[in-house]
C-alpha cells in the first residue's frame, strides 16, 4: 500500500510539473504574416517565453511580416510591454534579433523575396529563406505545434 501511495504521489507531481518541463524534442513553429506591430510584437513575446521554457523555436516570416527580416527595416512604432515585463517598450524586430542570438531559427517564406524589392543580400544576418519541402515536413510533424499570427 505504501509503495502504491508513493508511486501515485510521484506520478501526480510529475503530471503537474509537465507544463513547465521541456524535453529535448520540444519544438515549435511560429508563422507570422501580420503587418500589425502589436500582433508581431505579441508573437515575439510569446515565442521568447516559449524559448525561455525550453522550446526549440523556429520562426517563419511571410507576407508583410517578412519585412522584419530586412536588415535596415525598423518598425514605425514600439509597443508597450505588459506590466509583468520591465522592458517598457519593444519593437518586434529587436526581440526577434535577440531570440536569434539565443539560437532561434528565422526564415522568410520562399516567395517573399521574389515578390518584394529585396534580395537575400538585404536579409538580416542569420535569416534564411525557407525551402518548401523541409518547412512542409515541419508543419506535418504531429509532434511540432504550429502557431500562426
Amino acid at each position: 500500500m505504501r509503495h502504491t501511495l508513493l508511486a501515485a504521489t510521484a506520478l501526480s507531481v510529475a503530471v503537474f510539473a509537465l507544463p513547465t518541463l521541456a524535453t529535448a524534442d520540444d519544438r515549435a513553429l511560429m508563422i507570422v504574416t501580420s503587418d500589425e506591430v502589436q500582433t508581431q510584437s505579441m508573437a515575439m513575446i510569446l515565442g521568447n517565453a516559449m524559448r525561455q521554457q525550453g522550446t526549440d523555436l523556429h520562426i517563419l516570416l511571410c507576407d508583410a511580416a517578412g519585412d522584419l527580416a530586412i536588415d535596415d527595416f525598423e518598425s514605425d512604432e514600439a509597443v508597450n510591454t505588459p506590466p509583468s515585463n520591465p522592458a517598457g517598450q519593444i519593437k518586434p524586430e529587436g526581440l526577434m534579433q535577440m531570440m536569434m542570438g539565443e539560437g532561434v531559427g528565422v526564415d522568410v517564406c520562399a516567395i517573399y523575396l521574389p515578390n518584394s524589392d529585396y534580395s537575400e543580400d538585404d536579409l538580416r544576418e542569420g535569416v534564411g529563406v525557407a525551402a518548401p519541402g523541409p518547412m512542409a515536413e515541419m508543419m506535418r510533424d504531429p509532434s511540432i505545434p504550429v502557431y500562426s499570427f
